[in-house]
């Protein structure tokens, strides 16, 4: 029952953490406009928001294994919240980016303890079970997130956006306070967990897991951060049209999520890593067909992201419990490290992406297959590897 009710919690914590990467996401036009920025660089706010997430991640996670993870969650919640309920206040570009980059701070407290509170109750193919559920939460938010936005953005304005999204994250947190957690005890480390960081990182099996995890959802974030403009510039859709786009995404890392959830027991966590990334390796490219052959086809632009997404919602859980379980040092550490590695690598891509000057889809779409690339290299590089065993529970358990 205790693990029903931590699933369920750090599902809902997540949910709220990726709502804000894409709730305001079709309103990009009108925060420009209101103040007073191009668009393009109005959609440096995914970058500051991911740069957010990924720079404390790793104080976030030495913070949970010493004061414990329930404190921790909760002074993330609020922070996000009341970040969130200052954004509408933004009277300059400049203000919004850095709201926006402390929102991405509080997001990441609420991804790595949500992420080490399913570390500490799952392991081996039963923690990529549980870690697709956090992947089903993450696309809801994505569909979800992306067509409520649209439709709050049309009756109310963007800044109701950012006032719903802060009211909810500071009511999840008074719920939270009445909930006991089975965690582990507390300890006192100090400088040596940036030692047992190091450690991790120089094992091979989760350095290579980490980053197959973290090109492919490069993948999902390059996308997100050039998608508005794309659409709502030559290919001429509505934020209306564009929020509906949330929901076929949506449905195909719907799919591959409860993929993994139904079948990575009996098939193994490799395999299906590899039949993931194929899978972005293979809508990536069709992207960069469908974006050179018929350029005033939106259909032939998301379609194929669509399989792309479905290939990543396979790959990215299997890919963080494998780089996980294989981790030398257990607790709090391995999780919030390759949440780091992501999130790092996905303010790096989200920046990179925002910088592509063109508005037509065939930059994106290429930048998209390299990265799908790179997933595949990594997979094939793990599965090179020699395989160790997993690491033994610590004392602090």
């Amino acid at each position: 029952m205790k693990s029903r009710t931590t699933l369920l919690v750090t599902c809902c914590t997540v949910f709220l953490a990726q709502l804000g990467m894409s709730i305001y996401l079709p309103a990009l036009p009108d925060i420009a406009r209101d103040l007073g920025a191009e668009p393009s660089h109005a959609a440096w706010g995914l970058a500051a928001y991911l740069v957010g997430m990924a720079l404390p991640m790793l104080f976030w996670g030495s913070l949970g294994q010493r004061l414990g993870r329930k404190p921790v969650l909760l002074a993330a919640l609020t922070l996000y919240g009341v970040a969130n309920l200052l954004l509408p206040a933004s009277s300059s570009l400049e203000a919004f980016l850095v709201w926006r980059l402390v929102q991405g701070i509080g997001a990441s407290g609420i991804s790595v303890m949500a992420r080490v509170l399913i570390r500490d109750t799952f392991s081996g193919a039963e923690l990529a079970r549980a870690l697709s559920w956090i992947s089903i939460s993450f696309v809801i938010a994505l569909g979800i997130g992306q067509y409520l936005g649209s439709l709050i953005q049309a009756l109310l304005g963007w800044q109701a956006i950012f006032f719903g999204l802060g009211a909810v994250s500071l009511g999840m947190a008074a719920i939270i306070l009445r909930i006991t957690f089975p965690t582990l005890e507390r300890t006192a480390e100090g400088a040596s967990s940036w030692r047992h960081y190091g450690r991790i990182v120089q094992h091979r099996e989760f350095l290579l897991a980490a980053l197959a995890g973290g090109l492919g959802y490069g993948v999902i974030i390059a996308f997100n951060t050039q998608a508005p403009v794309i659409f709502q510039g030559p290919f001429h859709w509505s934020a209306i049209e564009y929020g509906l786009l949330g929901w076929p995404i949506s449905a195909a890392y719907l799919f591959g999520a409860l993929v993994v959830n139904r079948w990575v027991v009996r098939t193994g966590q490799r395999p299906m890593m590899a039949w993931g990334v194929a899978l972005v390796l293979v809508g990536t490219a069709s992207m960069l067909l469908g974006s050179l052959l018929a350029t005033a086809l939106a259909l032939w632009f998301w379609l194929p992201y669509c399989l792309a997404v479905f290939g990543q919602s396979m790959t990215y859980p299997v890919s963080l419990a494998v780089a996980n379980d294989r981790a030398p040092v257990s607790g709090a550490y391995a999780m919030a490290l390759s949440g780091f590695i992501h999130q790092l690598m996905a303010a790096m891509i989200g920046g990179a992406a925002s910088l592509l000057s063109s508005t037509q889809a065939w930059p994106l779409a290429l930048f998209c297959s390299l990265l799908a690339v790179a997933a595949v290299a990594c997979v094939a590089g793990l599965g090179a590897a020699p395989s160790a065993p997993p690491a033994p529970p610590t004392s602090n358990r």
